[in-house]
């Protein structure tokens, strides 16, 4: 991985020289932000001051930086709860990119006060200090704040479920339907929505520059953790680890209410070539909010189980189980006050319009790289973790 020469000038979309920016990345240990780090260096002559408590992830880019990164890009252990540090890393760069969350589903059931916390509470500062400093933000939301769709609340064989304007998710026009307050499944999607709203704010009343952006699945290698691997042995990670871990331990894969929830999914360095043209394209970028997903991979979660099955049997060449797929209730597997969408379709004519991005892998190929990953990182980890649960049983 080497930068560009010097000579090479990069330019916008509107055909103008792009300047080397510094960035403060909050989260850039991360699955997301572990991506967008090695893109910037890959691509760009931008500086990336990495924030996160932990950089394994990144941890080939900052432990040490390799010697054709010296200067471009350090690592600084902090969490942004309680570190006066942040402020000065925000004021000396040009840019922040706040990818920091608690984004796991288990959790916003289980640990519905650290939710709203992490996504609400721990995200003001950032956006304070950089409205009071005119540093240009870059948030990262969910698509969660959308809620449920208006057709869900249809009857399930009424026609207009099948109707557009019932289901794809606009930026600037679908409204954000969450369920009761005893689910406190919706405790990160309300943080998140309120903290879009303070963000807007600030720009109306104060003039900070941001872009929100609310990804919509997004799909590859290092994402979330396989539990008791590199992540807590009772955590309960996204849906595709999920059902990565099953697979690499030769379980059942768990289907929750039946696996009928549908669901886009994005491949990560897609979905980081369209963050890349939102940090280099300012004038095209403030002010928006941004879906960034890929409609034309929509499947059932049952239907996504069954593609993983096949595609890993192809990976690992092991046979598949007498019995791939068990049913949950999602009671038994998130516990009480648990609820969902039931369809998830972002509507992506802004950043087309803005940024000219379009998403390309298809499902299949994403699943494919995806689960080649998972295999080589994991399979004898997984192996050796079980053998001597076996011995020591």
């Amino acid at each position: 991985m080497s930068s560009p020469p010097p000579s090479a000038a990069r330019l916008d979309l509107d055909g103008s020289p792009i300047a080397p920016l510094t960035i403060c990345m909050i989260g850039a240990g991360g699955f997301i932000g572990s991506h967008l780090c090695e893109k910037l260096m890959a691509e760009t002559n931008h500086v990336v001051f990495a924030v996160d408590v932990y950089c394994d992830k990144i941890r080939h880019l900052v432990d040490p930086a390799p010697p054709h990164l010296a200067g471009r890009i350090s690592f600084h252990r902090l969490n942004i709860k309680n570190d006066s540090r942040l402020e000065g890393l925000i004021k000396m760069a040009d840019l922040t990119i706040n990818l920091a969350a608690i984004c796991t589903p288990a959790d916003y059931n289980t640990r519905p006060l650290d939710t709203i916390y992490s996504n609400f509470i721990d995200a003001l500062p950032v956006v304070k200090y950089c409205s009071e400093n005119n540093k240009r933000l870059i948030h990262f939301s969910t698509c969660e704040v959308y809620g449920k769709t208006i057709g869900s609340f249809l009857p399930s064989d009424h026609p207009l479920r099948k109707e557009p304007e019932f289901y794809v998710l606009k930026e600037d026009e679908s409204p954000c339907i969450f369920g009761p307050i005893v689910k406190q499944r919706w405790s990160y999607a309300c943080a998140k929505q309120l903290i879009e709203r303070l963000i807007f704010a600030e720009g109306a009343e104060n003039g900070l520059e941001f872009t929100i952006v609310r990804p919509f699945n997004w799909i590859g290698p290092r994402m979330d953790f396989i539990p008791g691997v590199d992540g807590p042995s009772e955590g309960v990670p996204r849906v595709l680890a999920c059902f990565s871990n099953n697979l690499l331990r030769r379980e059942p894969l768990k289907l929750v209410d039946g696996g009928q929830s549908q669901r886009t999914f994005v491949y990560i360095k897609d979905a980081i070539e369209a963050v890349l043209l939102m940090i280099e394209n300012p004038a095209r970028a403030n002010g928006q909010i941004f879906n960034v997903g890929n409609p034309n991979n929509e499947v059932t979660v049952r239907e996504l189980a069954e593609m993983m099955t096949e595609v890993y049997g192809n990976v690992s060449g092991e046979p598949p189980l007498d019995e791939p797929m068990i049913d949950v209730s999602s009671e038994q597997f998130y516990g009480e006050g648990y609820d969902d969408s039931d369809k998830r379709i972002p509507d992506m004519t802004i950043i087309n319009k803005q940024l000219g991005w379009n998403p390309k892998t298809p499902l299949k190929d994403l699943l494919e790289t995806t689960l080649t990953y998972q295999h080589k990182t994991y399979k004898e980890a997984i192996k050796r973790q079980m053998s001597q649960a076996s011995a020591s049983s």
